[in-house]
């Protein structure tokens, strides 16, 4: 009889975004500050990516993958080129690989910085966030070195980079790399042992293993729940094979686990970038396929065989041979899967982009049944849920 009588609250948590760090939406079922049951309504960016795509020459399609998970578009970008250089047969320099790994982990750390940050907004401590976006701003700055862009990039090219690396990029990196682990160090000492983060963050959205991998996570969230599945390590590709680095992984698949394994993969990417540094070879910096990659501008304006080929792949007349490929990278959420079907066309037949945020968001009911509203806040950063990956 008390159970009939019991009233609940409906609550919607977003779709305005302050409260979701996203446009999406979650119809909760409170019982006071407590939650019943959640319901979860997406779609609200959905800008039908993969259609596009399949109208679009591969050379364009660089600029739609940026729009996935913006905080680390170059992770996007260059799994993509992987993608077509798979379909194509091109195999890339070792040059190539480290640039792009260089890039890959220098984009690992400004998704990383900011998703744990905000967990230190979302649990009342601002300090963090205002602090470690400084450095995320130096990142920005290097990518607008190799780049000119900073966001949104169009980092690299199909069979390597449109540009070579200046000596500017490489002293910035280097500035970098020696200034970020004091940040890092601070940053660690205001939050990790913090009596009240920890309290916030410690048994809050936990989820086991088994759960997390019949949900399909892959990534940090994966990680922290104590599965060591990495993509750079169970399928490596760009040359990661070459460096030693540790998965970090955690026991409780909560909160403050998923903050942990972040924070330390700070650290392994930040060591990642230096190794490739230091080590960085000698070579070209695109490979020799002039029938997809853009010819130097001063041959463009000298000679005509540039200046055709130059035409052709911006035209976007060039034919890419039939096949069906699937290549993976490990974004900074997870598996980022690009799943391509060439019918021999100018455009792809098919093309669909796994995006881990679409996959472990489904999870999320799960993870915050029973707990308070404030926990379901914190537990909703610590995934990580970018809008623009999970609706594409």
């Amino acid at each position: 009889m008390e159970e009939q009588t019991r009233s609940y609250t409906t609550l919607n948590l977003g779709p305005t975004h302050p409260a979701t760090h996203g446009i999406f939406q979650n119809v909760l079922k409170m019982d006071g500050e407590q939650i019943i049951d959640a319901e979860q309504t997406i779609g609200y960016i959905h800008r039908a990516f993969e259609k596009i795509a399949e109208h679009k020459p591969y050379y364009q399609i660089t600029p739609l993958t940026d729009r996935l998970n913006y905080c680390s578009s170059p992770i996007n970008n260059i799994g993509w080129h992987m993608t077509v250089e798979k379909l194509l047969g091109i195999k890339t320099t070792r040059r190539i690989d480290y640039l792009r790994i260089i890039v890959m982990e220098l984009a690992r750390i400004a998704d990383h910085l900011v998703c744990n940050s905000v967990i230190g907004v979302d649990s009342g401590a601002l300090t963090g966030f205002v602090y470690v976006f400084q450095e995320r701003e130096r990142i920005y700055e290097i990518y607008e070195e190799i780049s000119g862009a900073r966001l949104t990039t169009n980092m690299g090219r199909i069979g390597g980079f449109e540009r070579d690396i200046t000596g500017a990029a490489i002293e910035k990196i280097r500035e970098f790399v020696d200034r970020l682990p004091k940040i890092l160090h601070e940053f660690e000492k205001l939050l990790m042992r913090n009596r009240i983060f920890m309290d916030r963050t410690i048994s809050v959205g936990s989820i086991s293993a088994e759960r997390a991998l019949n949900y399909g996570f892959t990534g940090p969230n994966l990680r922290a729940a104590g599965v060591d599945y990495d993509v750079r390590v169970v399928d490596p590709y760009c040359s990661y094979s070459d460096f030693d680095f540790t998965i970090p992984l955690g026991t409780q698949g909560d909160t403050y686990d998923r903050f942990c394994v972040r924070q330390e993969e700070l650290w392994q990417s930040l060591k990642l970038v230096k190794a490739a540094l230091e080590n960085l070879p000698a070579g070209k910096f695109q490979v020799d396929a002039p029938q997809f990659c853009l010819p130097p501008k001063e041959d463009v304006y000298s000679k005509m065989e540039a200046l055709i080929w130059h035409f052709k792949i911006v035209m976007g007349e060039i034919e890419a041979p039939a096949g069906e490929v699937y290549h993976a990278v490990e974004g900074a959420n997870g598996e980022l899967g690009f799943y391509l079907v060439s019918d021999g066309g100018r455009t792809p037949f098919r093309l669909h982009f796994r995006r881990p945020c679409f996959i472990y968001y489904q999870a999320y009911p799960e993870m915050i049944r029973g707990g308070v509203l404030s926990d379901a806040i914190l537990t909703m950063s610590s995934m990580n849920v970018i809008a623009g990956e999970l609706d594409a």
